[in-house]
């Protein structure tokens, strides 16, 4: 019995040698797709957390706070405040996550926020919002809860115009921190 390990081949070497240059590429690679995922995150959240406060103002000037601040059994507008910046959070998330990655100018991210604020308009106070409030799901997609709800579009709109823009702005500022395959930065 021979308790020697045995010596590798060249080729035996040149296999581990081509094997280590391609995991350190595979790293590379994971590192920076996960640097864009969370940085399509955090610029999501911002985003959201901008376009919140200008639609929230606009909520409170119309008396809406409160009606949110119900929905979590505080029916005053404080809490509603915080409601819908917490709501304005997550659906930045969603943007920057679901979204923006398939956008690229600010023309197409603007017009991606706008399309995106329409889109939560319907989902939350024509379809979701009444349902959670007890009125029934979908309760106001009909012609009548539509007009009734018609400021709301504006402020959704301002939201997700604030959104795109926030997130374009975002992203100009970290371009020295793109990743390139050979570690040096822009």
């Amino acid at each position: 019995m021979n308790c020697r390990p045995a010596t590798p081949t060249p080729f035996e070497l040149s296999l581990a040698v081509s094997d280590a240059g391609l995991d350190s590429k595979t790293n590379q690679i994971e590192g920076a797709l996960e640097m864009e995922y969370t940085d399509n995150l955090r610029r999501g959240i911002l985003g959201g957390l901008a376009g919140g406060i200008p639609f929230g103002l606009m909520m409170g000037m119309m008396g809406m706070l409160p009606m949110i601040g119900a929905m979590v059994g505080l029916p005053s507008a404080v809490p509603g405040f915080l409601v819908h910046m917490m709501m304005s959070a997550g659906i930045g998330a969603g943007f920057g996550l679901f979204l923006a990655p398939f956008v690229g100018g600010r023309g197409s991210t603007l017009a991606a926020g706008l399309g995106y604020g329409a889109v939560w308009w319907v989902l939350g106070p024509l379809t979701f919002m009444p349902w959670i409030m007890g009125m029934g799901f979908a309760a106001n997609l009909s012609i009548a809860g539509m007009s009734g709800a018609l400021p709301s579009l504006v402020g959704h709109l301002v939201f997700g115009a604030v959104l795109g823009a926030t997130y374009v702005k975002l992203g100009s500022s970290d371009a020295s921190r793109e990743f390139h395959p050979h570690g040096q930065t822009a």
